[in-house]
Formats: C-alpha cells, structure tokens, sequence
C-alpha cells in the first residue's frame, strides 16, 4: 500500500487506523502473537529492573498492555500512558483489572514528537511498537531523551526483519499474506494490517535506528533480538 510521505499525513493515517481497530486491537494480538507478545513485554520491562518505584513513561501505549506489565514487575512504579489515540487509550482503561494497577497507571492523550512531560523526571521510558508509527523519528528519539534523568533508560520493542534463512520466507509470507487477511476480517479494516507490514519492511536496519539513538543524545546504546530476530529491545542510557 501507498502512504502519504508527510509528517502530518501519516500521523493522521496511523491515528485513524489505530482507532478503527480499537476494539479489536487486543483480541487480535493476542489470536495472531500465540501470546508470545506477553514474553517480549516481559523481558522489555526487566531491563528496568533497578527503577522499581517512581515514574516511568510508557509512550505510544496504546491499549496499556506494557503499562499493566510495568506495574505488575514493580508494585511501587507509577506509569504515564501516552498515546495520540485516544479511542486506543479508552480501550485500554475499560480493560484494567482491579487489582491495584489502574489506580498507578496514568493514560493521557498525547504526541510521542511533543511528549506532554517536564524535562528529565521519568528514570525510564518504554516504546513498545510504537517507533516506526512516529512521522518524524528523530524528533520523537529527542523528545525521549529530553524527558529521562541522567541515567535513565529508554528501552524501545519493535519489529525487525528476520535474517535467518529458514525463518525469513515463514515470518514474510506470515506477514504479508496471513496477518492482513485474517486480522482484516476480524477487525472489519484490513489496510490497518497491510500498513503493519508495509511499516515494518520499510523501517530502520537496527544500527541505523541505533545510529539515530545516538544523535538524539544517548551515549550508550545497544540491541536485544528476540526470538529469531523478529523482534528487537533497543537500548539507550542518557548520561
């Protein structure tokens, strides 16, 4: 599929994708992903291990799956939830348990480029799928920066592409073919899905997006692939 290359464009494309699939978003990863979603939020959210209390941010949350799993590894953290969809948000606050949680997540409808939060008061921040849906990466990289304390965390978990020539062929055909049809009769839109895999075939080799990481200002940056490569935790530590 063909997207408008604007910044404003495609934010108001992935804004009205997302809130189209709103209501099926969750059902939908959880029949497509086997739950193996739940095992990368997992292993995101323990590399901020030594950040037990105080805030994190959780950009581009969505409907607040890496936020429930934000607090549920830290019984003391707060969360600010931000995603520039709000009918994704909405989602996300009618599915929160009662268990405590909801009243230390914090959902607030704003963009990822201009994140509505003082300067250097989260010691992590967490992108979960989020990054390749920004329209202006860099910016967004920079804003992440500028909202972390010194020696806070940015820990990114997005998609890339498999080079393992046994897994490669499976994961693109799955990609391509079987996701797009069966999300998109579920969910009643499937561009919402071929924009999935349209994104990330043309989103960032990791070093580039490492490279990008640097120049918003992170000194040490580094890469987590997870299961065959199909998805990466990306690193960064502001200084």
């Amino acid at each position: 599929m063909e997207l408008n290359n604007s910044p404003a464009a495609k934010k108001q494309f992935v804004r009205e994708k997302f809130s189209s699939i709103s209501r099926s978003y969750d059902l939908l990863n959880s029949l497509l992903s086997r739950q193996i979603g739940r095992y990368w939020r997992w292993r995101t959210t323990r590399l901020l291990g030594e950040f037990p209390g105080g805030w994190v941010l959780d950009l581009c949350a969505g409907t607040l799956p890496l936020s429930l799993e934000l607090t549920r590894q830290a019984p003391h953290r707060k969360v600010l939830a931000v995603d520039f969809c709000e009918d994704m948000l909405r989602a996300g606050v009618r599915a929160l348990p009662d268990d405590g949680r909801r009243e230390r997540i914090f959902p607030v409808c704003g963009d990822g480029e201009v994140i509505p939060a003082p300067t250097a008061s989260f010691w992590g921040c967490t992108v979960a799928f989020g990054v390749r849906n920004l329209s202006r990466t860099l910016e967004g990289l920079r804003e992440m920066h500028r909202i972390l304390r010194p020696g806070g965390r940015l820990l990114i978990l997005e998609f890339s592409r498999p080079t393992n020539p046994v897994i490669k062929p499976v994961y693109t055909f799955y990609l391509n073919r079987v996701l797009p049809a069966v999300a998109g009769l579920i969910s009643g839109d499937r561009e919402a899905y071929q924009y999935l895999a349209s994104s990330i075939a043309a989103f960032y080799e990791p070093a580039d997006l490492m490279a990008l990481m640097r120049e918003a200002g992170f000194a040490t940056v580094s890469r987590l692939p997870l299961t065959f490569g199909i998805v990466s935790v990306y690193m960064g530590i502001k200084d």
